[in-house]
């Protein structure tokens, strides 16, 4: 999942790589390829999900993946990333990141068997939205007029989205919104809390979340799933189900996938300033409706595409504007 992989590597992280240095000069074009060709690998791996959800529980799914990520990582910070570490700082703060990270992966990835690849993507994309709403009750930022009309085209393109009151509409489909709720706290938590961390610190930690989100998952779905819910809803509902050779490949595919994604993400991110690529952070719907209609035929209709530019629209505006009352508030010296 792109947005949060992100997360876990983001403007504000410590310097993961010897050669990021505040002394070199930004590389605006190499950003631009990492975070393009990085989101294009996070809905490409979001499509294999898709594509494994009729074979594997969620649950069973997030064991695998966070644990091969786990290892992976280990692997890199051996052999490539020397200068990493995954002790964290403040281990209540990644904590408490972490939580609302698994809160915004289940809510994502459980609605991925039911809803169209590009229509998940354009859900969790209103998390800039929240981030400025929640930044005012919260942190009490100022929000003026255009920022909040900019919050409500966002609210409009998911609506044109989800179309409620029509045939169409699936309640499932407020999933995306849901996980975009939580990523936008965990947003919050890495500007404010953890800003100091290693990226590698955040990605072990986030594995080691999951694992733990898995074995419950597993444990409860045995124990206690009711049958009817089992047999309408294996995603979500059963249990460790029998792996194929092909599955477990998929997963481990869908790790490495993940993994280099979210390290490139870091290096375009300590190239370029994050508010200067926030309009390249978009193409990933872009690429979630393209692998969703190679891979399962989904187009979205024109209002969906109307809601998605409406969200873009949006989400880059309410980039600009930080950016812009960033730059126009008075240093402290």
């Amino acid at each position: 999942m792109k947005a949060m992989d992100e997360a876990q590597s983001g403007p504000n992280a410590a310097k993961p790589f010897p050669a990021a240095q505040a002394t070199h000069p930004d590389r605006p074009a190499l950003a631009v390829a990492l975070m393009v060709g990085s989101l294009c690998l996070l809905a490409l791996q979001d499509s294999l999900v898709k594509l494994a959800s009729s074979e594997v529980s969620l649950w069973q799914f997030q064991v695998v993946r966070s644990s091969c990520n786990a290892v992976l990582l280990l692997l890199v910070l051996r052999l490539v990333w020397s200068g990493g570490t995954i002790r964290p700082r403040r281990l209540w703060a990644v904590s408490l990141r972490s939580l609302c990270h698994v809160g915004a992966m289940v809510f994502f990835f459980g609605g991925v068997p039911f809803l169209n690849l590009s229509d998940i993507a354009a859900g969790l994309y209103v998390f800039p939205l929240f981030v400025v709403l929640l930044s005012a009750l919260f942190l009490g930022e100022a929000v003026g007029p255009r920022r909040i009309g900019a919050a409500l085209a966002g609210l409009a393109g998911t609506l044109l989205i989800l179309k409620p009151g029509t045939a169409s509409f699936q309640w499932v489909g407020l999933m995306p919104v849901f996980a975009a709720f939580w990523y936008a706290l965990t947003i919050l938590i890495t500007r404010k809390l953890c800003r100091e961390e290693s990226p590698a610190a955040l990605n072990f930690a986030l594995a080691l979340a999951f694992m733990a989100l898995g074995v419950l998952g597993l444990g409860a779905a045995s124990l206690w799933a009711p049958p009817e819910l089992a047999a309408s809803w294996p995603y979500l509902f059963t249990g460790w189900r029998e792996l194929a050779p092909g599955v477990l490949a998929l997963i481990l595919v869908c790790s490495g996938l993940n993994l280099t994604a979210g390290l490139g993400l870091a290096k375009a991110y300590q190239s370029a300033e994050s508010s200067w690529l926030v309009p390249f952070d978009y193409s990933y719907l872009i690429f979630a409706t393209f692998w969703g209609a190679v891979m399962w035929a989904h187009w979205p209709d024109a209002w969906s595409f109307l809601g998605m530019g409406l969200i873009a629209s949006a989400g880059c505006y309410v980039a600009w504007r930080e950016r812009a009352v960033s730059r126009a508030r008075p240093t402290r010296v």
